[in-house]
């Protein structure tokens, strides 16, 4: 990721999801809180209600690929943790990135929210 580090801290993910602001889609939910710097810093959090190592590393892989791909689109400054719902474990790449891209238009993260799938 060009523009973004990983959250890691167990505390930072905590902090995101109690003072952060949420939405939800059938596959993700995606917490996010400002946090005065740069660059973004993007948490995935995929639990082991989703299926086993594999499944969960899978799902974790399309959401950073995902990501990655659509990083120039969000706005800087931002601590994003997205949690996996159930329904991701079985989606597809597209759907992954669609789902991402739907949730930053609800959270109103993205540059410019009409120039949606133009790339």
């Amino acid at each position: 990721m060009e523009f973004s580090e990983s959250l890691k801290k167990n505390e930072d993910f905590r902090t995101v999801y109690r003072k952060g602001r949420s939405c939800a889609n059938r596959l993700f939910v995606m917490y996010v809180l400002e946090n005065n710097s740069d660059g973004n810093r993007i948490g995935i959090s995929v639990s082991k209600k989703i299926g086993n190592s594999v499944v969960r590393h899978h799902v974790t892989r399309l959401v950073r690929e995902g990501y990655r791909l659509q990083e120039k689109r969000f706005n800087s400054g931002l601590d994003i943790v997205v949690v996996a719902r159930s329904n991701a474990a079985s989606a597809s790449f597209r759907e992954v990135e669609s789902a991402l891209l739907h949730l930053g238009r609800l959270q109103r993260i993205l540059k410019d929210p009409g120039k949606a799938g133009s790339e």
